[in-house]
């Protein structure tokens, strides 16, 4: 059901739903078949009430042909003995069975497996949390609303449409977090489709209601004057609409009259509809980040490329690499990116998934003031860690870390596996503790995050990038592959070009796993230096 309310002589729609994240492909994939496995329930229910109406039918048609002889000659067929005792049974007793065979409720399976798997389904916040997530990768990938309806989307496998009542359901959502800017693209979305001739529950009213007043809370109160115009005549006594009507004439009828005693320019300025467009940013380096999450704007020149290199690494004369050593290829200078190939099979990383996945929880970041863990809007994925205690895989992929880098893995934070679903994310952040935030590893008693090193356990069909938006770099995520750079300096000042990203996923399943690793325990593996910034 949906609330109206009155905003500054305005009547406008409020929506009940709460923001909410569903953001894990492992955990939806179990939904696909838990679903499966609900219409498999399904169809046994509608073989069931089939066989059930085939009976019925049978026992009518019966009687259809025998009743029709009867009314012939009533007297003569009852005068036959057989058939007086044969009415007689019909009567009493198979109409009774007929009656209990008719009541006979056949739904009494599909209901029962549908109320013990409801407890698993998805709720309002994962609905709101996925439709925040098209809206995130629409803005993110310059998606225009026709490209998200239609699934024209780049490696997609199963191809997939959006209906009206789909464009409506998003445009609403954007409307419940007063995002006018999206209600406007996706209403508009769903008018088209309805002009196209698209059959629908949602009428061009339901669609004009929202879209007039998202348009005139954007400033532009021609468009949103002339779109009510229209939604009156579809319903002349749309009451919220009759009234805006007059709201809208009435505010331009004051702007034209402030605008009669005002210059020209002074005229222009304000009779020019002013659209916001996307809403206000939190995040400075918004459009740096999002440009580099579609590749663009990578800053590496020509002249720097020539200096990066690919070679083989023995983890400086380390016995487990010296007749197989690692392949390792120079991704970006400053900061120093290095990514491993090859270094973890498929194998070991179908073990760790499965460790992970029954742990999957929302993943947390440290609050810098309180040091507690905790969910925010701005990293969207689900985690879980991993001891190298519980299995000897962790274990061994841990010391792999240790032989590569020469780093002590023994003061490290435990292996984290993340899942990011479609739409998962993790915006610019700094993995290493800023100076204004001196208890944010505390508890730990290691120190400060002096590296970190990043599996990506999965291929990735659009999306997913590492990104650098202070030095404008690009880490693709590759299958068996590892990343590893320096949080902080030799001298232990943090490297203030490492803050990075992990952009939206937008067709497929991202697995990644990464190793913090502290200050403690490498004085003698990395000895600082004199200089503040080497």
């Amino acid at each position: 059901m949906i609330w109206w309310i009155l905003i500054v002589g305005v009547l406008l729609p409020q929506s009940l739903a709460h923001p909410g994240f569903f953001t894990s492909i492992g955990q939806m994939t179990d939904l696909i078949h838990t679903e499966k496995d609900l219409v498999t329930s399904l169809k046994d229910y509608i073989k069931a009430e089939e066989d059930k109406l085939e009976q019925i039918k049978k026992w009518a048609e019966k009687l259809d042909r025998l009743t029709s002889t009867a009314t012939k000659d009533p007297e003569g067929f009852v005068g036959h003995p057989v058939n007086a005792f044969k009415l007689m049974k019909r009567l009493n007793t198979e109409w009774s069975e007929l009656e209990n065979l008719v009541l006979k409720d056949m739904s009494d399976g599909f209901i029962s497996n549908l109320t013990i798997q409801r407890q698993y389904f998805p709720n309002d916040e994962d609905q709101v949390g996925a439709a925040k997530a098209l809206l995130r990768l629409q803005d993110t990938y310059n998606l225009d609303t026709d490209t998200i309806s239609k699934g024209n989307l780049p490696g997609v496998k199963h191809k997939s449409f959006l209906t009206v009542e789909d464009c409506f359901e998003l445009g609403k959502v954007a409307y419940t977090e007063a995002d006018y800017y999206h209600t406007e693209l996706w209403m508009e979305q769903a008018l088209r489709q309805l002009d196209e001739g698209e059959v629908s529950t949602i009428d061009k009213v339901s669609v004009l209601d929202y879209l007039s007043y998202a348009v005139y809370q954007q400033g532009d109160l021609d468009k949103a004057l002339l779109l009510t115009k229209k939604l009156l005549e579809l319903d002349p006594e749309h009451q919220r609409a009759n009234g805006n009507l007059k709201y809208f004439e009435y505010i331009m009828a004051k702007e034209k009259d402030v605008n009669k005693s005002a210059s020209d320019d002074q005229s222009d300025q304000k009779t020019t509809p002013k659209k916001k467009g996307a809403a206000v940013d939190y995040l400075p380096e918004r459009q740096k980040y999002e440009m580099l999450c579609r590749g663009e704007g990578i800053k590496m020149t020509p002249r720097r490329q020539k200096k990066l290199f690919c070679r083989y690494h023995d983890g400086n004369r380390n016995p487990k690499f010296i007749l197989a050593p690692a392949k390792q290829e120079d991704e970006w200078d400053k900061p120093r990116i290095i990514r491993f190939h090859d270094i973890i099979s498929d194998a070991e990383i179908e073990i760790v998934k499965d460790l992970a996945k029954p742990r999957l929880r929302r993943a947390t970041i440290s609050n810098p003031i309180t040091g507690d863990l905790e969910t925010v809007h701005y990293r969207i994925s689900k985690s879980a860690w991993l001891s190298g205690y519980e299995n000897p895989v962790v274990s061994r992929i841990n010391m792999r870390i240790q032989d590569l880098t020469g780093l002590d893995v023994s003061t490290a934070e435990e292996l984290q596996v993340a899942n990011y679903g479609v739409g998962g994310q993790y915006e610019p952040h700094f993995d290493f503790a800023r100076k204004d935030e001196p208890d944010a590893f505390k508890e730990l008693g290691t120190g400060n995050r002096i590296a970190t090193w990043l599996f990506y356990m999965s291929d990735v069909s659009a999306g997913g990038a590492t990104v650098f938006p202070e030095v404008g770099a690009s880490v693709w995520p590759k299958k068996g592959t590892a990343v590893f750079w320096y949080n902080l300096f030799a001298s232990g000042e943090g490297d203030y070009s490492t803050r990075h990203a992990a952009c939206p996923v937008l067709v497929g399943n991202k697995w990644v796993s990464n190793k913090w690793l502290h200050e403690r325990g490498q004085e003698f593996r990395r000895p600082c230096t004199l200089s503040e910034l080497e």
